[in-house]
């Protein structure tokens, strides 16, 4: 099944990408069959982003749910950039950042909400990547969970 047809069936809700990036970068840089992602906060439909920091306001479930909005938004950005995201062929790796406590430890499992939205996407082969989760000191804006990944792409 294609991806925008995934997106369809699943009823996700991607949210609009912003009118500026908050730095000066572009949220997609496209090379040969390859697609550079910038790293993506959990953006939220109305604009708004989740905020917080793991083992301090936010619990493990409320971290996969921020990450599974991280890709929600780079979904988005994808689909702005390609035109369509059945052009993506496969994930092939993704740093996820976790804004977290020094003692917080669950890091891989809060980019797991992230991970799980690619598999179901684009299916367990094409969506599952090699991966990095990590914890930060601090994020931008204080969000909860910041993402970046390189996916392969069709020729347009």
């Amino acid at each position: 099944m294609s991806a925008e047809r995934k997106i369809q069936e699943l009823h996700l809700t991607l949210p609009p990408m912003p009118k500026k990036p908050a730095g000066i970068y572009k949220p997609v840089v496209i090379i040969g069959n390859l697609a550079y992602v910038s790293g993506h906060g959990p953006l939220l439909p109305d604009g708004t982003m989740i905020t917080g920091r793991l083992g301090d306001t936010m619990d493990l479930e409320a971290g996969q749910k921020a990450a599974r909005q991280v890709g929600l938004a780079i979904l988005s950005a994808l689909r702005a950039s390609l035109g369509s995201l059945d052009r993506v062929k496969r994930v092939i790796k993704t740093l996820g950042m976790v804004n977290a406590t020094p003692t917080f430890t669950q890091h891989p499992a809060v980019i797991n909400g992230y991970s799980q939205l690619m598999a179901e996407v684009f299916g367990e082969d094409h969506g599952v990547g090699a991966r990095s989760a990590v914890g930060m000191g601090s994020l931008p804006g204080n969000i909860a969970v910041e993402i970046e990944v390189i996916v392969e792409i069709t020729p347009s």
